[in-house]
């Protein structure tokens, strides 16, 4: 399989938006999806329009795949959201928001959500000086996030920074470069979402 339309590229195709699952490449006119915007297979211009049902939950899986979390952690993260006070939905953005490896990532120290989530889950990343593994760990304000120094991560985060040094850091975080270290300025909120999602199909789904 070419690496123009990999999986990753269908699955971008197929729910009509980029994901951002090939980090960098997502960027450019290389992207599968700049490249062929329409849904992946032989008779794709035979498709009817979706049903009410389907409308509902691609929204939702558009929210699983961009943040990389499997079925119990998205109805964690719902249920949490229903607890707190205000709107459902825009409380559901602003938690995902909170992830830890979308964070490392928004920081620009990895090339993906994907990369990023990596680098949490083998322990290159740290947290107020404690080493932590949990890419769905919520930063808090104030953490400070920093990277474990080693020999295996210098080289691949210099690649990183180099690729993102135009990317702009969301207002809630902010980068010091020497030490380099990531600070949370504050709690994100819905309108600081990385993902554009009809958010108020999924709580009418999950709350069926």
């Amino acid at each position: 399989m070419s690496r123009l339309t990999g999986p990753q590229c269908k699955l971008c195709r197929r729910e009509g938006m980029k994901l951002y699952l090939k980090g960098f490449r997502c960027h450019t006119v290389k992207c599968a999806f700049e490249r062929n915007q329409y849904p992946p297979g032989m008779h794709h211009w035979r498709r009817g329009g979706p049903s009410e049902y389907a409308s509902h939950l691609r929204e939702k899986q558009k929210l699983k795949r961009f943040f990389g979390m499997n079925e119990g952690q998205f109805r964690r993260i719902f249920s949490m959201a229903e607890q707190m006070k205000g709107n459902t939905g825009e409380n559901l953005l602003a938690l995902t928001e909170r992830r830890l490896d979308n964070a490392v990532y928004l920081l620009g120290w990895g090339l993906s959500r994907r990369d990023a989530r990596q680098l949490v889950s083998h322990g290159h990343i740290c947290v107020n000086g404690r080493k932590l593994d949990v890419p769905s760990y919520m930063v808090r304000k104030g953490d400070v996030v920093t990277l474990k120094k080693s020999e295996k991560t210098a080289g691949r985060l210099q690649v990183n920074l180099e690729a993102s040094k135009d990317a702009e850091v969301p207002g809630w975080l902010e980068v010091q470069p020497e030490p380099l270290e990531g600070r949370v300025r504050s709690l994100p909120t819905a309108d600081d979402a990385s993902l554009l999602v009809e958010v108020q199909l999924v709580v009418e789904l999950c709350s069926r």
